[in-house]
C-alpha cells in the first residue's frame, strides 16, 4: 500500500472507503459527523491539517486525517482501512504517517475512537 496526501479527485473513494468500514461495524451514517467528508480540503487542510489516503491497485483503500485545532493541537482522525488490508501493517502504516506530520506541526496529539472498535484500540 502506498501512502498519499489527499486530493479532491479521490473524494467519493474516501466517503466510500469510510462510510463502509463505519457501516460494517454497525453504524449508520450520520449527516453531522460525517460532514467532514463533504470537504476534507476545508476540514482538514483548511485548519493547517492533512489527510492521508492509502492507495493499492490505484484505489482508495484506507485513510488518515489530522486537525488542527485550539491553538496548536491536532486530532488524528479517520483512520479507517478496507477489510483485506487489515491485520498486515498498513493501519500502522497510516497512522504513524498521521502522528509523523502531528509531531512535525503541533505541540499536542488527540487521539480517540469508539470502545466497540476493540481491535483500532
Amino acid at each position: 500500500m502506498l501512502i498519499q496526501r489527499y486530493d479532491d479527485s479521490r473524494k467519493e473513494e474516501v466517503r466510500d472507503v469510510v462510510l463502509g468500514v463505519l457501516m460494517e461495524h454497525g453504524f449508520e451514517p450520520d449527516r453531522l459527523k460525517d460532514a467532514d467528508l463533504n470537504d476534507i480540503n476545508g476540514y482538514y487542510f483548511g485548519s493547517g491539517g492533512a489527510f492521508f489516503v492509502g492507495i493499492a491497485d490505484g484505489k482508495v483503500v484506507g485513510t488518515a486525517g489530522v486537525r488542527k485545532f485550539g491553538g496548536n493541537l491536532c486530532e488524528i482522525r479517520r483512520i479507517y482501512l478496507e477489510k483485506a488490508f487489515r491485520s498486515k501493517g498498513n493501519g500502522k502504516q497510516l497512522f504513524r504517517t498521521a502522528l509523523d506530520f502531528a509531531e512535525k506541526n503541533c505541540s499536542g496529539v488527540v487521539l480517540k475512537t469508539d470502545s466497540t472498535l476493540t481491535k483500532a484500540i
